[in-house]
């Protein structure tokens, strides 16, 4: 018998088995790699959204708990994952300027947004108002976090690499049974995949497809992440990760011609140098329509739960709303009704 079986190790499923690990839990996780969203993911973490100037939702305890998060994984891996780096928002005129200064006057983004204009003059970006620094930002290697974070419990044969097969589980009163395992909770951690599960098929979670790029510019020197339309990010030996698109309508993770042509666009609107597309990829984020996490227990069973539905915002949240479910489940710590599933529960 084991305390928990988890299925799905993106950044929701890994947020929960390191919860796990860090009460002294024991689990076992399967994974069929059908979902990618993590993979592709840009990784960043920054507690403003910039669109609107206003602050992400609990940015200051989900920035806190991700970082003792990330800190903890790397020391377990022996690798870095986590790398701060400045966000710098572009202005592209004098009422952005302003509308800066406007929000960070706010007392909730006073401490995320720097009162003071950057002119630092970038190769290859022609940028005459300025930027608006982002405190508390950086980007998180999620390729490296899943490929070694899923060694890591494979190694201790904590780790099944195939697909969960939801008609074998038997559920009972005290625990569920699932082939040759008996585990007291299960956690349904699957991403746009949850659309397939018959426990939580009910939930409205609907799925934003994002395609970026990585793309090859010798002559773009920048050393923080720009942010304008779209973010682009150094990885180093003249190697750039920039996106993302939205795209509502289409749930496949194949990239498109659209998405391409919609990123070389606003590529173009902030440097002025020649690139080389190396890499185009796509995946189907999954978000909520209130932009919402889905946290809870199926309305039947006691023992089936899920975390699901973090979004965009996926290496910020994923640790805090992990270390919430974990606090329901095993201290009956009420969830916020914002990410109870069942404000969605049906009659």
């Amino acid at each position: 018998m084991v305390d928990y079986i988890i299925v799905g190790s993106g950044l929701a499923g890994i947020a929960f088995a390191e919860t796990l690990l860090h009460n002294n839990k024991s689990f076992v996780v399967f994974e069929n790699y059908s979902q990618n969203s993590t993979k592709i993911a840009g990784g960043l973490y920054n507690p403003v959204i910039l669109k609107r100037f206003s602050e992400v939702w609990n940015a200051k305890q989900q920035l806190e708990l991700a970082d003792n998060f990330y800190q903890r994984v790397e020391a377990k891996l022996n690798t870095q994952v986590d790398f701060k780096l400045p966000i710098y928002r572009k202005f592209f005129s004098a009422e952005e300027q302003n509308n800066w200064f406007t929000a960070s006057d706010k007392p909730n983004l006073a401490l995320f947004l720097s009162t003071e204009i950057i002119h630092t003059k970038y190769k290859a970006i022609d940028a005459p108002f300025g930027y608006g620094q982002v405190l508390h930002t950086g980007y998180v290697d999620t390729v490296t976090l899943l490929n070694q974070y899923h060694a890591y419990l494979n190694d201790r044969n904590w780790f099944r690499k195939e697909v969960f097969d939801y008609d074998v589980l038997q559920v009972f009163d005290d625990y569920i049974a699932y082939q040759n395992l008996k585990a007291k909770h299960i956690v349904f951690a699957e991403g746009f995949g949850m659309h397939a599960n018959p426990f939580f098929k009910h939930l409205p979670l609907d799925g934003t497809k994002g395609e970026l790029f990585v793309i090859k510019a010798p002559d773009l020197d920048i050393d923080v992440i720009v942010n304008t339309s779209v973010f682009i990010l150094p990885l180093g030996n003249a190697l750039f990760k920039v996106g993302a698109t939205y795209n509502w309508e289409d749930k496949t993770d194949v990239p498109t011609e659209e998405g391409k042509q919609e990123l070389i666009d606003r590529i173009k609107e902030i440097i002025t140098c020649e690139f080389e597309i190396i890499e185009h990829f796509a995946g189907v984020r999954p978000t909520v329509k209130d932009r919402r996490p889905l946290l809870g227990t199926h309305p039947k069973y006691k023992n089936i739960h899920i975390l699901n539905g973090l979004g965009t915002r996926g290496v910020m949240l994923a640790p805090a709303m992990a270390i919430d479910l974990y606090d329901y489940i095993e201290n009956g710590k009420p969830l916020d009704k914002t990410i109870d599933s069942n404000r969605y529960a049906t009659s």
